[in-house]
């Protein structure tokens, strides 16, 4: 997957205080891409929309859980 193109927008839980900020680009053909907003430079996580859609699911079935 190229993320060259990539529109990144950081996570709505990251806060602008220096801490654990992630970064996410929905905008790719064929999936998502998942990068720390400290090391944009850094390595990036892809995962295809199945994969990303999953990921979500099971975030908000342990959010209905707390």
């Amino acid at each position: 997957m190229d993320v060259s193109a990539a529109v990144w927008r950081k996570s709505s839980r990251s806060s602008d205080n220096g801490g654990q900020c992630v970064e996410v680009a929905g905008n790719l053909r064929g999936g998502v891409a998942v990068r720390d907003s400290k090391n944009p430079h850094g390595p990036v996580l892809l995962f295809t929309t199945g994969e990303w859609q999953a990921f979500l699911s099971g975030l908000k079935q342990h959010g209905d859980r707390q």
